[in-house]
């Protein structure tokens, strides 16, 4: 810890440098004060409405994007989007057929619709919009997501996990956060989250990702994962079973939710 002299030479340069960094070269902290201030951007419709969407505050965003003439299809995905985050599942469905006949290829609206179907239990035409959507946009890991999930509701176990290994080769932190404005992954039951969730740990423990895949594996034994004899024998979990913390959580799991 420096002292004296040299600690007050050295507060000095650094309160300097502090004032170079926060003034362009030529302008000082007099001319700036004594600079107008710019004016605030003015957000547009589409940006306003994104706000609210993030806020939660669904009615407002519709509100604002219904305002816009002509509607574009992505302004009618968002609306459709605002309508499915409050269970209004109809309406939900009649704009995202209004975006798709806007612009027939446009995937997010195609995948969004096939959420209708999926929250309905019609996984043939989930599945088959989900392909669809795919196929438009082959790099969304939202989307492939989303078909796997599809096709785990029709016992394709094959299907699914090469979906989701698709997914997290496009984007190895798909489930760590959440989708855009422009697509919605689908809900999924507790008894596919937990069977998702321990699916998630084998792939982050045969990576070597022993953190992630403890995470994973407590996630499903919150969703009420049983079995968890194949967590104790299941060899890609081999190397978790000399940690103390996956020990900490066959002796005491968390509370299903």
């Amino acid at each position: 810890m420096l002292t004296g002299r040299f600690a007050r030479r050295r507060v000095v340069s650094t309160l300097c440098l502090l004032t170079l960094t926060a003034f362009p070269a030529g302008l000082s902290a007099r001319s700036s004060q004594d600079a107008p201030p710019r004016p605030r951007k003015e957000l547009s419709p589409v940006e306003l409405a994104d706000v609210y969407m993030v806020r939660k505050m669904y009615r407002e965003a519709i509100d604002t994007l219904c305002k816009i003439d002509p509607p574009t299809a992505p302004v009618l995905n968002r609306i459709g989007i605002a309508y499915q985050q409050q269970d209004e599942y109809a309406l939900a469905h009649d704009y995202y057929r209004r975006a798709i006949k806007v612009q027939p290829k446009y995937a997010e609206a195609i995948n969004n619709l096939g959420t209708i179907y999926y929250a309905q239990k019609k996984y043939r035409h989930a599945t088959s919009l989900y392909k669809r959507a795919v196929t438009l946009q082959p790099e969304s890991a939202s989307i492939h997501v989303n078909l796997g999930m599809a096709w785990l509701a029709r016992h394709n176990d094959a299907e699914w996990e090469r979906q989701l290994r698709t997914a997290l080769e496009l984007d190895p932190g798909v489930f760590e956060r959440r989708a855009g404005h422009g697509i919605v992954i689908q809900e999924r039951s507790t008894e596919q989250r937990a069977k998702l969730d321990v699916y998630l740990a084998k792939l982050y423990a045969r990576r070597g990702n022993n953190e992630l895949a403890l995470q994973y594996i407590a996630k499903a034994l919150e969703a009420g994962y049983k079995q968890r004899k194949r967590l104790l024998e299941d060899e890609d979990f081999a190397a978790l079973r000399v940690l103390p913390e996956f020990d900490a959580l066959m002796k005491q799991p968390p509370k299903a939710l």
